[in-house]
């Protein structure tokens, strides 16, 4: 539908408009660079919606109860900056003034770990919009699970400004067709329709009918013709507030760079506007020329109120939040707990044994472990990319998340891993939930990003990617994963787990658990493996220090020895490092074993303790990992070698495939062997 009417905006409201404005053409121009135009063309619907519907708390930025308000177009960050500083957050006008400098708090796109206010981490585009969907999966969990007639503990919604940049984005369609099916009532998104992208104008490459494909997603949608027309905007939103069974989007008709000499224009999206344009745009706009970061002292007032009436918000918030704990003092204590960020007490003695395992592959000791311990984790929630059997992510003990059906821990992403990774982020930057997510390691390609952002965003997520190796056999190097584990581990933050049997997929589930503040990758296999006999080897709890002896070098007569030769290995390859070094000892060779399943967590550890694992005086020592060499070098050194696979693979059976392309135990005797002979030279 469309939304007009004559507007009845006050002097007061076109003050406060033309501040936000102002501050981000100064700050953009005194930097030399940033995007002046989202901010100065969006200002008039961020200011309708943070002065006359956000609830939030600026002296309490991470209230459980406050709107979420996502600015997905991280471009724009001066809006955002500019709001904050204005409603009294903890970002004061010198941070304004040091816009995208060495060390400020006003950094060139969001970052929600540096900034009071900012709730997630934009800048890549697509990213903020699918980010906005998990919040709101996660919202809609705990107020299933949590909330009680006269007792809505939560019931705040999801805002978000997104960009036509943000809509062409093949992660923002994933995530809006996915909240489309869930029906997920508590996302509003302001969609700042101002038809320009960096190039040009969007009709070089982008003329769909955007509200008619969000029809078709299942969403709520509504027209603003005219982006400074406030009153149309609050009746915009209003109206999206009023349908509570799908998401809303406002396409708000917007002119991007209002006021500038080049508004409606590409040029005004990015390009520092200059002196010149600067006073022109202060002249249009009826601004003091010759002021620099003006902020009039009856704007900031009117700003300020949020002050106040966030502290009014939260306090009856928290009055009904005692009521509640009277009412229902078991759900209550729960509550309390998952908000904490602390986990129950005891829930590691729900980490199964696998004393009397069979050989398994470890994506089903995963699911195990998953299945075992989500009784005691009641805040572990999570899924798959339509891959729920393969990856073996389903909790037994739950049921399907779905419209209707919000408790459910059980969540169908579809084929859509890039949203799944996405809203995982999301669903944590949210609070209260451990989400989970899986598919296939070679997919990890789709969902980089996502990846990517949830480490910056120092979020605790973990990606469950299975069929990690070109041991999946048949499927073939479509599906085989080469290139990665190199990929993954080299984004910072980020661990990558690949373990070799039950007993260290336990032990990464452990770890992934423990680690509230970044994400967790495994890394597991579709074939079976042997289950390692730790009573003749050493504990998997080795694997909570990255790398650990595993077997130790023997000499002649049976007694530990320093090595003649270390053998690395990691997930399904560490079985043939131990049948290689039976061999290797039998002729002679003192041999050590070290499972590898984690670089990261190795780094971690102290100098003494990496030297004890691989001493700098062994430097014979042979890497074996089915996938790409790249990174390894650094732990075999220059004398030693890397068995590796550096092409793509081939469809056969597992064993078939491995065999044949060198990871059986003739080949890793012979490598090691001549990585002995080169050291003899």
């Amino acid at each position: 539908m469309s939304t007009q009417a004559v507007s009845t905006q006050t002097a007061l409201d076109q003050l406060c408009i033309n501040t936000i404005r102002t501050l981000a053409l100064d700050a953009v121009q005194q930097a030399k660079s940033g995007h002046p135009g989202l901010p100065m063309g969006a200002a008039p619907m961020a200011y309708v919606l943070w002065t006359r519907f956000l609830r939030h708390n600026p002296r309490n930025p991470k209230w459980a109860n406050r709107d979420r308000f996502l600015l997905s177009a991280g471009h724009g960050s001066m809006l955002l900056y500019a709001l904050l500083y204005l409603t009294g957050y903890d970002l004061s006008l010198d941070e304004i003034k040091r816009f995208r400098q060495w060390g400020s708090k006003t950094p060139g796109h969001p970052e929600n770990v540096l900034t009071p206010g900012v709730e997630i981490t934009t800048g890549p585009l697509g990213q903020g919009f699918a980010n906005g969907v998990g919040m709101a999966i996660g919202q809609a969990h705990l107020a299933a699970r949590f909330n009680r007639p006269d007792f809505p503990l939560l019931d705040h919604y999801i805002y978000a400004i997104v960009s036509d940049g943000d809509l062409m984005e093949g992660v923002a369609s994933e995530a809006a067709s996915l909240a489309g099916h869930l029906k997920l009532g508590k996302l509003i998104y302001l969609y700042d329709n101002n038809r320009v992208t960096i190039d040009g104008s969007t009709d070089l490459a982008f003329t769909e009918d955007v509200v008619r494909r969000f029809d078709a997603y299942g969403w709520h949608t509504l027209t603003v013709e005219d982006g400074n027309d406030l009153d149309a905007i609050e009746r915009a939103i209003r109206e999206a507030q009023a349908v509570t069974d799908r998401p809303s989007l406002i396409s708000v008709h917007t002119i991007i760079g209002y006021g500038l000499p080049t508004q409606g224009t590409h040029k005004a999206h990015s390009d520092p506007p200059g002196e010149e344009a600067v006073r022109e745009a202060k002249r249009r706009l009826g601004w003091p020329e010759d002021k620099i970061f003006y902020v009039p002292e009856e704007a900031l007032a009117h700003f300020r109120k949020a002050v106040e009436r966030g502290a009014q918000l939260e306090a009856e918030w928290n009055a009904l939040v005692r009521d509640y704990e009277r009412a229902h003092p078991e759900l209550a204590r729960e509550w309390r707990l998952f908000m904490s960020g602390e986990l129950p007490e005891g829930w590691e003695r729900a980490l199964p044994s696998f004393e009397d395992a069979k050989p398994m592959a470890t994506r089903q000791a995963s699911g195990e472990v998953i299945n075992a311990i989500a009784p005691a984790l009641p805040m572990l929630i999570g899924g798959s990319a339509d891959l729920t059997g393969s990856n073996n992510t389903e909790i037994k003990s739950s049921h399907d998340f779905q419209a209707g059906s919000y408790d459910g821990r059980n969540i169908h992403f579809g084929v859509r891993e890039h949203a799944m990774g996405a809203c995982l982020t999301g669903i944590s930057l949210n609070g209260g939930l451990i989400p989970f997510g899986g598919t296939f390691l070679v997919f990890s390609d789709y969902m980089k990003a996502s990846i990517r952002l949830a480490a910056l965003s120092e979020v605790q997520v973990i990606y469950v990617f299975t069929h990690d190796s070109i041991g999946l056999g048949e499927d073939g190097p479509t599906h085989q994963p080469v290139e990665q584990l190199a990929g993954l581990r080299a984004i910072p933050h980020l661990y990558v787990i690949r373990p070799a049997d039950p007993h260290e997929v336990r032990e990464a589930w452990r770890v992934a658990i423990l680690r509230r503040h970044a994400p967790t990758a495994l890394a597991l296999s579709r074939q079976k493996v042997p289950v390692i006999d730790r009573k003749r080897y050493a504990s998997a709890e080795g694997l909570r220090r990255g790398a650990y002896v595993l077997a130790e070098a023997e000499d002649g007569r049976g007694e530990t020895s320093m090595p003649d030769l270390i053998l690395i290995a990691t997930g399904s390859e560490v079985h043939l490092a131990l049948e290689a070094r039976e061999a290797l000892q039998k002729d002679g060779i003192k041999t050590r074993v070290v499972s590898f399943p984690c670089w990261e967590l190795f780094e971690d550890q102290d100098e003494t303790y990496r030297d004890e694992v691989l001493p700098p005086q062994v430097t014979a020592r042979l890497a074996i990992e089915a996938g790409a060499r790249l990174g390894w070098d650094r732990y075999v050194g220059p004398a030693g070698d890397v068995l590796s696979l550096d092409r793509f693979g081939a469809s056969a059976p597992g064993e078939v495939a491995l065999r044949e392309l060198g990871f059986n135990v003739e080949n890793v005797v012979a490598r090691a062997r001549r990585v002995l002979e080169r050291g003899q030279r």
